[in-house]
């Protein structure tokens, strides 16, 4: 699709700004005459609420007609929606509403929720920058950033995780490390795993780890496992411990437990069996916490549990909460070539892409872009260095990640791989697995651009 790498510098910035300044002569005359054909009440002066009402009038009209807007992809139109982006992000970020109004309204004229991948990413990433320009008590911001519910976001969710290695790779990478934790100390743990998982979600991490228990477990021999799970309200929690009660079900050599805990809960001791293997699950959470302390005091208080490992997955990349030009960047290169590696999974027509779109890709998107407004919580997402520093900071060693957790990310890639070829070992295209930091982190990757960093930490 197009190329960007990591944070914005000077350069970057000044080359933006020379664009946009090249864009404003013949350019913007053109696109002015074209809005002014399409809403003659534009070309008067009016208040910005009124021209901001007259764009999301086009924002409804590109809803309406989406279903009949054809691919601009091979024509070369795509670029164009890149350009547009950029220039109404650096609009709104120097406070120039007009501009930022104008790139807008012809962005709304070539987006689509169903074409090409561009048109897709780019649709929403518009709502995104719209909602920057209307303050939280507007009735058109909620309509932008009206969240799923949560059986849309679950169906979204598992929707996802069926048909791209995302979610899974980041679950299987983690689940064998735990395992391989639990075997080297299987002459002293008496059998007994416990698991603490700062963020259960939906619980979808566990049944393969159950299965992969069980293959090594008997019913003269069983192995007890504990799962402590954090997760957003006690509803989520109670439903998740039904799905996984019953799948631990199925194995008679497994004795499982589970206790849910809401997030937000004060740490508390946790109880531990005598010589039991304890792992925690930090998948997806850290970049969840709000500021610099609450993370440095969630590794603390992981350190104080004297883990026998401890198993980090991120998103790889350097959104800073505090720069809306430089986060918008890098977010539009990441979900850029998520909404690509889409092609990958399912058909352009498809309902399920639509709803993964929508309700969980989508969703993030407008929520980052927005993320900074009046003291809304952000997330820090980061690339691993700096994870990795955090960590070592906080009393914990890196882990080399073995041979077989490798392979079974390359090997899980093979298994998902859909319509188009999925590369390895250097080769350019598809999904594609990274060893990384000298074998201590493996990464998932989308052709060149990195998505995903497992790593696995011990107490020093």
């Amino acid at each position: 699709m197009f190329e960007m790498e990591g944070t914005i510098d000077k350069e970057e910035f000044l080359s933006l700004r020379l664009a946009i300044v090249t864009d404003s002569g013949h350019e913007a005359k053109r696109k002015r005459k074209r809005r002014e054909a399409l809403n003659p009440s534009d070309s008067s002066e009016g208040c910005e609420e009124g021209k901001i009402f007259s764009l999301l009038q086009m924002r409804e009209q590109m809803i309406k007609m989406d279903q009949r807007r054809k691919e601009i992809a091979e024509d070369g139109k795509g670029l164009e929606l890149i350009h547009s982006l950029l220039i109404s992000a650096w609009s709104i970020n120097e406070n120039n509403i007009n501009s930022a109004v104008d790139s807008l309204f012809d962005l709304y004229q070539n987006v689509s929720l169903t074409g090409d991948s561009v048109q897709r990413v780019a649709a929403y990433f518009a709502d995104g920058l719209i909602a920057r320009l209307l303050t939280r008590k507007s009735p058109f911001f909620d309509m932008i950033m009206k969240t799923p519910t949560p059986e849309e976001e679950f169906l979204a969710f598992t929707e996802l995780y069926k048909v791209s290695p995302f979610y899974q790779f980041a679950h299987f990478t983690a689940n064998q490390a735990i395992i391989e934790a639990f075997e080297r100390e299987e002459p002293n743990n008496n059998r007994a795993l416990h698991i603490i998982d700062f963020d259960i979600s939906y619980g979808f991490q566990w049944p393969s780890l159950m299965q992969s228990l069980s293959e090594t477990a008997t019913i003269s021999n069983r192995i007890s496992l504990k799962i402590t799970g954090f997760g957003r309200n006690l509803e989520e929690l109670q439903e998740t411990e039904t799905r996984l009660v019953s799948f631990a079900r199925t194995f008679c050599n497994l004795v499982f437990e589970f206790h849910g805990l809401v997030s937000g809960s004060k740490h508390v001791k946790l109880k531990k069996k005598k010589n039991e293997t304890v792992a925690v699950n930090l998948v997806f959470h850290l970049n969840s916490l709000n500021s610099f302390s609450e993370i440095s005091e969630t590794l603390k208080y992981v350190h104080s549990l004297n883990p026998s490992i401890v198993v980090l997955v991120e998103q790889e990349g350097s959104r800073s909460p505090h720069n809306f030009l430089s986060r918008f960047m890098e977010s539009l290169h990441y979900f850029a070539a998520l909404f690509d590696s889409l092609d990958d999974c399912l058909p352009r027509d498809s309902a399920e892409r639509f709803r993964i779109e929508k309700n969980h890709l989508g969703k993030e998107i407008k929520y980052v872009m927005n993320s900074d407004k009046e003291n809304e919580k952000s997330p820090r997402f980061e690339k691993m260095q700096t994870w990795k520093e955090r960590m070592e900071n906080h009393g914990f060693s890196g882990l080399i990640q073995s041979s077989k957790s490798v392979m079974q990310a390359k090997l899980l890639l093979r298994i998902r791989n859909h319509c188009s070829a999925t590369y390895f070992d250097g080769e350019n295209g598809g999904f594609r697995v990274f060893e990384r930091d000298n074998g201590n982190s493996i990464s998932l990757g989308w052709q060149e651009k990195l998505l995903l960093t497992a790593s696995s930490w011990c107490c020093v």
